[in-house]
């Protein structure tokens, strides 16, 4: 279902305010059509999800998926503590091994590390290059797999060109502010635009660096597969296609997506990966090498065999999602417009029970959710980015207690 309308993450940017009421207008109503054309699909009152009780890649249209509707899953959610405070435009989180997380600072292009017991910061430095504008800026950040011996962390950030991966040096006997070696350029070339940078990386099981990217508003770009806007890319650290990517020579790994936020496996190696829909859905999806995610012909649930349908699916105003991370046998997705942590329950690729919401307003918009090991989860804010509506402390980095 194509749309006319351009909806950027989350929130309207401030400047845009006498487009957005226009733009929320035709939203409500596009949501209210489809949803009325969607066969009753649609989450239970107070979900806002919308499930398949077969798998992922089901070609069943979504009128006879809501028939075999699965029964509410309970969970719960407990705030064990407040890890940091006072962040600004925090994106990416990635855990120290040997304690301490870092977090990268989208508007500030710095990395800092936060200790986990204190919450005291200090600055590695600031990432040379990086351009800040929109939704572009410094995004996501992991370790090397052999981050023991190498010491390298891997960046995803808009320069004043195109949005690029680089590896930096750890140095952390030098003084705080200077321990950030020269970048080494990975991967460059992916499309930047105000909005849709995508910016999610993470290393796989196999050691492979994976990339979430956006179309950066030009739509067409989803569906080249020549173009690296809009994809799932999966290379080697060195920054060459990985070996057995399903097409040959490339590093993409999977196509049709609108603007990709979050990627995480589960506990079979599985890859998930979230996204922003347009004006009507949202999207989890189980990634299936060489698959045609639908973008721009399909938001949300195809009839369409050659699109790969989504595990779960959000109205925009639900979700706007963003980080994911897998924990205690489901996937917890945050939202930046919807405000709260999702609950996805699992069945292999599909969903086990309808999506359940935790902390809906309570922290405002969420950004970034990492595993902190068995039952935790580490989460971030995202009120300071200048779509939220910030309050003393924020941003901030919260400990989770999962069920």
């Amino acid at each position: 279902m194509k749309r006319r309308t351009r909806r950027v993450e989350g929130t309207p940017i401030v400047q845009r305010r006498a487009v957005s009421a226009v733009m929320a207008t035709a939203a409500l109503l596009l949501t209210a059509g489809c949803s009325a054309g969607d066969g009753g699909a649609g989450g239970p009152s107070g979900s806002g999800g919308s499930t398949s009780s077969s798998d992922a890649g089901s070609r069943f249209p979504s009128s006879q998926r809501a028939a075999k509707a699965t029964p509410p899953a309970t969970g719960s959610v407990k705030v064990v503590r407040t890890v940091a405070e006072n962040l600004k435009t925090p994106w990416g989180l990635a855990p120290l091994p040997d304690g301490g997380l870092l977090v990268s600072s989208r508007d500030e292009g710095t990395i800092t590390r936060i200790d986990e017991k204190t919450g005291r910061k200090t600055e590695l430095g600031q990432v040379p290059g990086v351009s800040a504008a929109g939704e572009g800026g410094l995004l996501g950040i992991a370790l090397s797999p052999d981050f023991a011996s190498d010491r390298m962390i891997y960046a995803y950030f808009t320069s004043a060109s195109d949005n690029r991966v680089v590896r930096m040096l750890y140095e952390d006997e030098k003084p705080a502010g200077e321990q950030l070696g020269a970048p080494d350029t990975v991967f460059r070339g992916i499309p930047k635009g105000f909005i849709h940078n995508g910016g999610r990386i993470a290393f796989g099981p196999d050691k492979m660096l994976y990339a979430g990217t956006g179309e950066s508003g030009d739509r067409g770009l989803a569906q080249d597969r020549k173009s690296l806007g809009g994809k799932i890319l999966r290379l080697t650290p060195e920054g060459e296609p990985a070996p057995g990517n399903p097409f040959p020579d490339s590093p993409v790994y999977s196509y049709g997506h609108r603007n990709v936020q979050g990627l995480a496996w589960d506990d079979k190696q599985r890859l998930f990966a979230s996204e922003f829909g347009q004006d009507t859905w949202d999207e989890l999806n189980a990634i299936k090498p060489g698959d045609d995610y639908g973008w721009p012909d399909a938001e949300g649930r195809s009839g369409d065999a050659k699109y790969h349908n989504p595990t779960a699916q959000w109205h925009t105003d639900d979700a706007s999602p963003s980080g994911i991370a897998y924990a205690e046998g489901s996937v917890w997705m945050a939202g930046l417009k919807g405000q709260r942590l999702w609950r996805v329950p699992l069945k292999g690729t599909a969903t086990s029970a309808d999506p359940q919401s935790f902390l809906e307003g309570e922290y405002g918009r969420l950004r970034t959710v990492v595993s902190a090991g068995g039952d935790r989860l580490w989460v971030t804010t995202s009120n300071t980015d200048g779509r939220g509506s910030p309050k003393d402390g924020d941003d901030r980095i919260l400990e989770l207690r999962v069920t």
